[in-house]
């Protein structure tokens, strides 16, 4: 049965790192919301005379973002379309709230969770500290605003609920504090190839 996987969290916890190891070892379409968007978010806030590495103001929440989520659910509704993996990454913020988002995303093909694999993994870190300290170490210009304000910014670390209607057995919170051993990579390829 096709798959479609989610990496899904905070800034910060490691989603796309831990995602490309599984790509790397698994295969899939990598869907990473990040790298689809970045042309035209690039282009629509120089164009607006904003910052092109912007990625928390209100205008590019209201210009941007949604047009990132639709990118990429586009593209990887259209890999389940011709039977092929989907690995999907991104934060997922408001989407998680919305029990019938999932639902709608893959009646777009004609498609359910009956007849589609789904998977999400919620990345997370245990700690504010933590995530601090990566989003630090990664030192990307789309984290400028997040370290300047942290106290703004902090809030979207809590850990959230996953409303999507699916079965319980499809979601899996994953602290991604430790390295990725062999014994771990072992559990997350359990949960998503069962």
């Amino acid at each position: 049965m096709r798959k479609l996987i989610f990496f899904i969290g905070p800034a910060g916890a490691g989603k796309t790192t831990l995602a490309k190891a599984w790509a790397r070892r698994h295969g899939g379409a990598f869907l990473d919301m990040d790298t689809l968007l970045r042309p035209a978010a690039e282009a629509i806030m120089t164009l607006a005379g904003q910052d092109p590495s912007d990625r928390d103001s209100p205008f590019y929440k209201a210009h941007c973002r949604d047009l990132g989520y639709r990118i990429t659910m586009d593209a990887a509704l259209e890999q389940l379309s011709v039977d092929q993996d989907a690995i999907v990454i991104g934060p997922f913020t408001k989407e998680q709230g919305e029990p019938l988002w999932l639902e709608g995303e893959l009646a777009r093909i004609g498609a359910s969770v009956h007849d589609v694999s789904v998977r999400v993994i919620y990345v997370y870190l245990p700690s504010e500290e933590a995530y601090q300290a990566r989003i630090r170490e990664r030192g990307s210009s789309l984290d400028v605003w997040k370290l300047d304000n942290w106290e703004q910014f902090r809030p979207s670390l809590q850990r959230r609920e996953v409303t999507w209607r699916m079965e319980a057995s499809s979601l899996l919170y994953w602290d991604n504090s430790e390295a990725l051993t062999d014994e771990r990579e072992a559990e997350l390829a359990k949960f998503i190839l069962a």
